[in-house]
C-alpha cells in the first residue's frame, strides 16, 4: 500500500522473515508487552519479584486472570504464561470450546463465565496478582477489580460503549485500593521497546506452542474481501488481509 502511505524507516521494527506468516500478530500483542513492562517497573514499590526463580520467569510465584479470550486477551495469557503467571482466563465462552482447547494447551486454565462467577473464579485462583482485562466490559471489569487479591495490579486495555450507568461498590473499591495496596492501570499505544518485545515473544510463542500461535489467525483473505472483514459480523480471532505479490 506504499501509493498510500509512507512512513520512515527508523520508525520501523523488523520483523523477522521465518515469522512472516504470524508477524502480524505483534500488534495487538504489544498491548500485553506494554502492560508488563509497566508491572514491572509499577511493582518497584515493595519486593514483589518472585526470589530463587530458577528460570521460571519473574512471575512464576504469582495468579495473573485475563478477562476475555479475543485476540489481546489470548496473547495475553500466551505472555504471561510465558513469564512463569499460573494463568487463567475467564470468558463467555464454554468449557468445550476451541478457545478453552487452546488455552488449556498452553499450560494455562480456562474458567467459563457461564458455569463460574467472579467469586467462584477467585475462590479457585487465590490472590489475584495480576488481571488483564480484554473485553471493554465495564460491568465485569469492575466485579473482578473487587476481588483483586493484596498488592495486586489491574491492567486495563478496553475502551467500553456508553452503555448508561451500573451500580458500583465505590467504597469496597476504595478500601481495598488502600488496605490493599493495590494499583489500577490504563495503558494504550505502546512504544519500541514493547514493540521489540512483542516481535522477541512472538518468536518465543511460535517455537514452543506453534499450534496455538497458528490457530490465532483464524481466516486470511484478499483485499479485494475488506468490506466484509470491517462492516460484516465480525468472526474468529484474528482475521488477515492480504497482498498478492508483484
Amino acid at each position: 500500500m506504499t501509493e498510500f502511505v509512507v512512513d520512515d524507516a527508523r520508525y520501523m521494527n523488523v520483523v523477522p522473515r521465518d515469522m512472516r506468516s504470524v508477524g502480524v500478530l505483534v500488534e495487538p500483542l504489544t498491548i500485553a508487552e506494554k502492560g508488563l513492562l509497566q508491572l514491572w517497573t509499577l511493582q518497584e514499590r515493595l519486593p514483589w519479584d518472585c526470589p530463587h526463580s530458577k528460570g521460571e520467569g519473574r512471575g512464576h510465584c504469582h495468579q495473573a486472570v485475563v478477562l476475555g479470550a479475543g485476540p489481546v486477551g489470548l496473547l495475553g495469557a500466551m505472555t504471561f504464561t510465558a513469564q512463569g503467571f499460573a494463568t487463567y482466563l475467564y470468558s463467555a465462552e464454554p468449557e468445550d470450546h476451541w478457545k478453552a482447547g487452546l488455552i488449556r494447551s498452553i499450560g494455562a486454565t480456562f474458567v467459563s463465565a457461564k458455569t463460574n462467577t467472579i467469586d467462584q473464579l477467585r475462590d479457585r485462583v487465590g490472590n489475584i496478582d495480576l488481571a488483564y482485562e480484554a473485553t471493554g466490559n465495564s460491568r465485569v471489569t469492575f466485579d473482578l477489580l473487587r476481588v483483586l487479591g493484596t498488592n495486586g495490579v489491574f491492567i486495563m486495555t478496553g475502551v467500553p460503549g456508553q452503555r448508561g450507568p451500573a451500580p458500583v461498590d465505590t467504597d469496597g473499591l476504595m478500601r481495598n485500593l488502600v488496605l490493599k495496596n493495590q494499583i489500577v492501570l490504563g495503558t494504550v499505544n505502546a512504544g519500541r521497546d514493547a514493540f521489540e518485545a512483542s516481535i522477541r515473544d512472538l518468536g518465543v510463542f511460535a517455537t514452543r506452542w506453534p499450534r496455538a500461535v497458528e490457530a490465532l489467525i483464524t481466516g486470511r483473505f484478499p483485499v479485494e474481501g475488506h468490506r466484509e472483514l470491517l462492516l460484516g459480523t465480525p468472526a474468529g480471532v484474528k482475521n488477515v488481509i492480504t497482498f498478492a505479490s508483484h
